[in-house]
């Protein structure tokens, strides 16, 4: 039991090990790797090439599965292009393992102390983030010998022998125990080593364990199907189309795998060299057939998954993409995309106020207090999908956005609800009373209404670009804003003393219409407190810590 227990705790270092590895490497060189990979799609040969690259450094092909899935979403790139590069990153995925299946056991204990020293010592700073990325790679290859260790009293167990001789008789049972095996682990990779490690102890045959490497493969097909479930039609086309280059490889390979299995004991001495040798063929042989082919498969997916057509008016999520949630700086750009579609839907119920006001509008005031809904639907969907963002894998300046963003989407969704609010005062205090505004006070409503217009579309352009001189424009309009409020609610009171009949009637109306308008424009001022705040720039008399930013701003 014990051994067993040793061996479980092994192969979950394995997996934990490529974990590290690969959020480190995200987080180093994230934007790096969407640039390449996005640079890289000119032809079919130079895509596999980029695929090759990335995944190996990032050590798994589901993970560039995922990024590349997203740019299809978006139109980025074909998805002959794309399945190309997925060639390429399957080839990727088995270079790694060639290179960890040598004896690095000296490699081990130098990786884990030089990273855990400059982890420590600079955790803040790129090198720090490299350390992490140094121990990643430690732990794999201490966890490839703990398995060694581990293995070794299980070859001597009559149990687990009887266990395992049903294995070479069925292949298909092979490949279906390596694809589960895979889709329980998240990592093919460890799979394959894992593999390779007990065929070297003599506790699994070199046969099984090459069907148990077609399966592996297979399996990291499933991986990806299933991260991209709930995506789109497009997204899902390049999972669907590198599984079925998998599944046509690991069925053409069943009848070849015994001449395999002698050419590699022919070439090959060591067991364990034989495995990862075979799995670097299968995908290098893979690659080379099925590169031509790319553009057919292509078209097979898109009528297999075709694209559904959306209507122009809908307003549910349009950017969230779930895939893109494996590459923190992608799904950070995917989450900023979502609150400018929600910033559009509040300036399209701002937008709607003032025909309220002219036209007696019931039917259009219904129809914005219904997009206030979708505006509390769309804060909720993005406040969920920035919390599936891992916080580790992002660098200092992804998170500062991710705060900005969640500042944003908290400032529309209040923006939201007190245009809901203005609009019920509205229908109830003016159209439901047949009143109606003075030729003064329609004037003053309708100056700030225009200003307030314009501070909003600023606003959407500093949370876009970020640059400080405009959040200082910004934000020089609060105080503007507030000596407009109190001139126009002054000029109101002289009206009053007049005794102009429609202002009497509509005063009530008229003064929490200015304040509404006044509160709104603060919500959008409060957009630039985080990107002064980032760039320096934000007066010491000014909130400092940029989770106050996202409080409404009648806390500040």
């Amino acid at each position: 039991m014990l051994h067993l227990l040793n061996l479980l705790a092994a192969i979950s270092l394995l997996v934990w090990g490529t974990h590290i590895v690969r959020t480190g490497v995200l987080r180093v060189f994230g934007e790096s790797l969407r640039q390449v990979l996005a640079k890289s799609f000119s032809n079919r040969l130079n895509a596999m090439v980029a695929g090759i690259g990335v995944t190996s450094v990032v050590q798994s092909s589901t993970a560039t599965c995922l990024i590349v899935a997203s740019f299809v979403g978006k139109g980025i790139v074909s998805t002959t292009a794309a399945l190309a590069v997925m060639l390429g990153a399957d080839v990727g995925s088995s270079l790694m393992a060639v290179v960890f299946s040598f004896d690095l056991s000296w490699v081990s204990p130098l990786l884990i102390f030089v990273g855990v020293v400059t982890f420590v010592s600079q955790q803040d700073t790129g090198a720090g983030r490299v350390g992490r990325i140094l121990i990643g790679l430690g732990l794999i290859t201490l966890a490839l010998h703990l398995i060694v260790d581990a293995t070794r009293p299980l070859t001597q167990s009559p149990a687990v022998r009887a266990l395992l001789v049903a294995l070479p008789s069925d292949i298909l049972l092979d490949i279906v125990v390596g694809a589960v095996l895979t889709v329980l682990s998240y990592s093919s990779l460890a799979i394959v080593l894992l593999t390779a490690t007990l065929a070297a102890s003599g506790l699994v045959p070199t046969g099984v364990a090459l069907g148990l490497v077609l399966g592996a493969n297979v399996g990291s097909g499933v991986l990806a199907m299933l991260a991209t479930g709930r995506a789109s039609a497009q997204v899902r086309r390049l999972p669907v189309g590198n599984f079925l280059f998998k599944a046509a490889g690991a069925l053409a390979a069943i009848p070849l795998l015994g001449q395999a299995h002698i050419l590699l004991q022919e070439f090959v001495g060591d067991v364990h060299q034989q495995v990862v040798i075979f799995h670097l063929g299968f995908n290098i042989v893979i690659a080379a057939v099925f590169i031509g082919l790319t553009g057919f498969v292509a078209r097979i997916t898109e009528k297999l998954l075709p694209t559904r057509a959306v209507g122009a008016g809908t307003e549910r999520p349009r950017h969230l993409d779930p895939s893109a949630l494996a590459t923190p700086s992608l799904a950070i750009s995917c989450a900023a995309r979502e609150a400018l579609h929600q910033a559009d839907v509040v300036e399209t119920m701002l937008r709607g106020i003032m025909p309220i006001i002219r036209n007696n509008d019931v039917a259009l005031a219904e129809q914005l207090r219904q997009m206030d809904d979708t505006v509390d639907e769309l804060y909720t969907a993005i406040k969920f999908y920035l919390t599936q963002i891992s916080r580790e894998a992002l660098s200092e300046r992804e998170s500062r956005r991710w705060t900005d963003i969640v500042s944003f989407t908290i400032n529309m969704e209040q923006i939201g609800d007190i245009i809901e609010r203005v609009i019920q005062d509205v229908e109830d205090k003016k159209i439901r009373k047949n009143r109606s505004f003075s030729d003064a006070g329609m004037a003053e409503i309708a100056a700030l209404h225009e200003r307030l217009m314009a501070n909003l579309r600023l606003g959407m352009s500093v949370f876009l670009d970020g640059h400080a001189r405009d959040a200082k424009k910004l934000l020089e309009e609060k105080a503007r804003f507030r000596d407009m409020e109190h001139e126009y609610a002054a000029s109101h009171i002289a009206r009053l003393r007049e005794n102009t009949a429609q202002s009497i009637e509509t005063s009530s109306l008229h003064l929490d219409l200015i304040s509404d308008l006044k509160r709104i424009n603060s919500h959008i001022c409060s957009i630039a407190y985080p990107i002064l705040e980032s760039a320096g720039a934000l007066s010491k008399t000014r909130i400092r810590q940029s989770r106050f930013a996202a409080l409404p701003p009648e806390m500040e």
